[in-house]
């Protein structure tokens, strides 16, 4: 699945990614709405990742859709 697919599925897709990254909080992904910068940036935030670190880990999250 392409991001843009991610973006235009964003509702059905939160919930597997408040099962992923479960310190994201639902306003968190409320924000970032299937954007994948913003996602990156609340992965950032909360879980204290690097940029590239947490850019793995959305694209290991989007290899699985």
């Amino acid at each position: 699945m392409n991001w843009d697919q991610i973006e235009g599925n964003w509702k059905q897709i939160k919930g597997e990614a408040q099962a992923q990254w479960g310190k994201l909080t639902n306003d968190d992904l409320d924000v970032a709405a299937g954007n994948r910068e913003m996602l990156v940036g609340k992965l950032q935030e909360r879980y204290g990742y690097a940029k590239e670190e947490a850019e793995k880990e959305v694209d290991s999250f989007i290899a699985k859709h």
